[in-house]
């Protein structure tokens, strides 16, 4: 198993993390991962941190596709890419419609044809080998009807193959990924339950196909307030995040096993009642999709992560070099 350290995106405030990248890149971790919301852009801090390391992974967790049109994210892609030596790993991910609607004001339609067409562009623009054309229907080129002509990148990538990852919480957008992509970024992963909520959707995987999952983690003697950190987070993301009639979270947090939970933190949160919310989360869903407590309980629970499907664990929480050096002694040693 792969170890990378995601450290999301910026909160309220700048957050540079240089000392934790150069402490990670240290301490042997593959890969460092950045994201963007409506806040921090996803590429901008990468490209601070690869200016600064010379041999850990670049990854974007996720690059919004909504945000950028395709030609964009792969010229963007390329030249960070040649900059750090070939260490990018490009995460895209339609986002939902709260933030693609009310932030980008783009339609959310048709999420998965839209990222086929949007990766097929990409590797298009890389490859070289003929002035770029789309059919569309997302983001036809040239624009029809317009006096623009097929182009293509005046720059040669340092590679032509990119890896692409794919964010992807529904079982039809985890196939896409093994369809098109080089990996997938699960952002809550149960490692019991991967195999069954997603085993046919990967089944078709390229050989090294790597399941990059998200997990928080935090060490800490006290399990029940490590535990409420994990619940706080996911009262957001399953109460707030996302529209009250389409939340991809609390979808997959149903898929899990905890539809009806789901249903109540979501409607709990919306009323404004969010202490209720927090409550209302089941500590065994907080801990199956986490690693919490002290060294030893967590390298026991490291184990289902290892028999399951995962090939790459992307930890969120640790900053200081003594605790990245323990979640690395637990993961891989």
């Amino acid at each position: 198993m792969r170890l990378g350290l995601n450290l999301g995106y910026w909160q309220r405030h700048a957050d540079d993390a240089t000392e934790t990248v150069l402490a990670a890149e240290r301490l042997g971790y593959d890969s460092v991962w950045t994201a963007e919301a409506y806040g921090s852009d996803v590429f901008t801090p990468l490209a601070w941190y690869g200016a600064r390391t010379t041999r850990i992974r670049l990854g974007t967790s996720i690059a919004q596709i909504s945000a950028r049109p395709p030609v964009t994210t792969a010229m963007t892609a390329m030249t960070l890419d040649h900059l750090t030596g070939g260490r990018l790993l490009l995460g895209v991910g339609a986002s939902g419609p709260q933030v693609v609607e009310g932030w980008y004001g783009q339609p959310f339609a048709k999420p998965l044809a839209r990222t086929r067409e949007y990766v097929e562009i990409m590797r298009k623009v890389w490859r070289r080998e003929e002035p770029v054309t789309s059919e569309g229907p997302h983001h036809p080129l040239p624009l029809p009807g317009g006096l623009g002509k097929p182009l293509k990148l005046i720059t040669h990538p340092l590679r032509p193959d990119i890896p692409v990852y794919l964010g992807a919480e529904g079982p039809k957008n985890v196939a896409l990924a093994a369809e098109l992509g080089q990996g997938w970024l699960p952002l809550f992963a149960f490692p019991s339950k991967i195999e069954e909520m997603y085993g046919p959707s990967l089944a078709n995987a390229p050989e090294g196909f790597d399941v990059a999952a998200m997990v928080m983690v935090v060490i800490s003697d006290d399990v029940r307030a490590a535990l409420d950190g994990v619940k706080m987070m996911l009262t957001l993301y399953i109460g707030g995040m996302g529209a009250r009639r389409r939340n991809f979270h609390a979808d997959i947090i149903g898929r899990m096993g905890y539809a009806e939970a789901a249903e109540r933190i979501q409607a709990l949160y919306l009323a404004g009642r969010r202490d209720e919310a927090f409550q209302a989360i089941p500590d065994e869903l907080a801990d199956g999709i986490s690693l919490v407590g002290p060294p030893a309980r967590i390298k026991e629970r490291l184990d289902l992560w290892h028999r399951s499907p995962v090939t790459s664990l992307l930890v969120m929480g640790p900053r200081d070099e003594p605790s990245l050096k323990t979640v690395r002694d637990l993961v891989l040693g």
